[in-house]
């Protein structure tokens, strides 16, 4: 019996001062999520509670992705876990606009 073949995929994250690409081989059929899981981010960063990439917004290549729990990978994909907003868009040009 052959060994299945494994996908290499990557996860992503960033803080504003560091970020980390974690490079994983994943078996077919590995979700978005699981991948999350997987590259124990919140081993490499202590300081972010570890419900926030358990809940958080997935893209990959920048593209939001609507259900990551279901969407499996391809091989050379790039899972970005992306952080909440502190400020709202709106509130922030208003505030530079010198509203």
């Amino acid at each position: 019996m052959a060994a299945e073949a494994k996908l290499e995929v990557e996860v992503a994250f960033a803080l504003p001062e560091r970020q980390r690409i974690v490079t994983l081989e994943v078996p077919p059929g590995t979700t978005a999520r699981q991948a999350v899981a997987l590259a124990k981010l919140d081993d490499l960063f202590p300081e972010v509670p570890p419900a926030t990439f358990a809940e958080a917004d997935l893209g990959i290549f920048g593209k939001r992705l609507r259900d990551p729990d279901d969407h499996r990978l391809r091989a050379g994909d790039r899972v970005e876990v992306y952080r909440p907003l502190e400020v709202d868009p709106m509130e922030a040009r208003a505030r530079r606009a010198g509203r």
